[in-house]
């Protein structure tokens, strides 16, 4: 499936979530609700937030695996780096009602890690001279 009908199948399954954006970034895009990034695509897949574990039980339940980068250069080179997003289930890509109620909850999830960031520091401004 070519970049843009993906995209927009994708916007179209989750549509039920309200507005959903897709930025390109890398090999594949972010999927976002609210200023948020909930979802990955990446390697033809769509894959959600999955970063506690009530999560990865419940889709490893639902028989999807996380997705797993490998970088191919850098000090990184040929790590299995888990970055917290796990397939979207099988049964949802054929069902938006499915796929939103996933959607909201990897769109929570992402909204509690938003929240648990310590706000940063304002910077010190200097003093003119």
């Amino acid at each position: 499936m070519a970049d843009d009908s993906f995209h927009a199948f994708v916007k179209e399954l989750f549509a039920g979530m309200g507005p959903v954006q897709i930025k390109r970034m890398f090999g594949g895009a972010g999927v976002y609700a609210d200023g948020l990034m909930f979802g990955l695509l990446a390697e033809g897949a769509v894959h959600i937030k999955a970063n506690d574990e009530a999560m990865k039980a419940a889709l490893r339940a639902e028989g999807s695996g996380p997705f797993v980068w490998i970088p191919q250069n850098g000090p990184r080179k040929g790590e299995q780096v888990d970055l917290g997003y796990w397939r979207l289930p099988e049964a949802a890509l054929d069902d938006p009602d499915e796929a939103v109620k996933w959607g909201r909850k990897a769109l929570a999830l992402a909204k509690a890690k938003a929240a648990a960031k310590k706000p940063k520091a304002p910077r010190a401004k200097r003093a003119k001279r």
